[in-house]
């Protein structure tokens, strides 16, 4: 894991979850990262890419989003 870094913007209060298939609020088994935060970077019903790295994951963003996240963070 790298840590903190000035580069880095921490969500406060993000929850995650591994969410198993139940038929009924998920059909396949996946993991949720939760904070209302996240719908300014990436919007509902659009899809990006993951990858693993030591100590987590990352979640890679597309050109469109990338422009929305670094507006979020001017904003702070």
């Amino acid at each position: 894991m790298s840590g903190s870094h000035p580069s880095k913007h921490k969500l406060e209060d993000a929850e995650v979850y591994i969410h198993i298939k139940d038929g009924e609020t998920a059909n396949v088994t996946h993991i949720d990262v939760e904070h209302p935060d996240l719908n300014e970077v990436i919007r509902p019903d659009e899809n990006s890419y993951t990858g693993g790295k030591e100590g987590g994951l990352f979640i890679g963003l597309k050109k469109d989003m990338i422009e929305r996240a670094e507006k979020f963070v001017e904003k702070e």
